[in-house]
């Protein structure tokens, strides 16, 4: 019962609070686009507020998080991270579906971020897109995140990465900084309870630049998924 009012509340107060912030992010869009970053980390900070004093959900980073030049490569288990991010990175460029962009008024607001559009059945042209994306970002100097996994996973999963990382760590040349997260396990996707519990960000070794594509991947895919069972990486 107690987890049915936290969800309850958490839904009311963060999807209502989230509209007038979202609004206010589109005025700015049209008359000062510069203060859509600030709003969005202020949405970030709205949102973590909201989980840990109305979900009863904690954060905890694991390693120390390098602040630099990297490709930062995440798990993705829940709507969680997509928000949450922004609290661990300054306006981080982050990829996100094509369609999203098609979103009216949320899509005119993520255009106007910066956030990196993927494309996901394109092929080569999606991946020049891409790759000419995150240098505009780097340029910037903002820190370039992506889900590789394409899509939410429950906790426990472990799937092949997409294509496009591989192709990504080629183009751009950059160290890959690996983070895994449970999030999945109190905030499974798609569904309305969230429950009580900490939240772990688990950093891995950064994946240097430079190895062939099979164990980048190897490396990465351990990484992103080290907070799950152990059977996880054996699917």
């Amino acid at each position: 019962m107690l987890t049915a009012i936290r969800s309850l509340l958490f839904t009311l107060v963060f999807y209502v609070g989230s509209l007038f912030i979202v609004l206010s992010a589109l005025l700015s869009s049209w008359f000062m686009p510069s203060s859509v970053l600030p709003i969005a980390a202020v949405w970030s900070r709205y949102h973590r507020w909201c989980a840990h004093w109305l979900l009863g959900q904690r954060v905890r980073v694991e390693g120390d998080l390098p602040i630099g030049p990297y490709l930062y490569i995440i798990k993705h288990e829940s709507m969680f991270e997509t928000i949450d991010i922004l609290c661990l990175f300054k306006s981080p460029a982050v990829g996100a579906k094509r369609e999203l962009f098609d979103i009216p008024i949320w899509g005119r607001v993520a255009q106007v971020y910066g956030l990196i559009p993927i494309e996901r059945t394109a092929g080569a042209s999606a991946l020049r897109t891409l790759r000419a994306a995150a240098k505009d970002r780097i340029a910037q100097g903002r820190p370039i995140c992506l889900f590789p996994e394409g899509t939410r996973v429950p906790h426990g999963e472990a799937p092949p990465l997409r294509a496009g990382f591989a192709g990504l760590y080629s183009l751009l040349g950059l160290p890959v900084v690996p983070i895994a997260i449970d999030s999945g396990r109190v905030s499974p996707r798609g569904k309305f309870l969230k429950s009580a519990g900490v939240i772990t960000y688990k950093v891995g070794q950064i994946v240097p630049v430079g190895l062939d594509r099979r164990e980048a991947e190897r490396q990465v895919h351990a990484a992103i998924n080290a907070l799950n069972p152990p059977s996880a990486l054996d699917q």
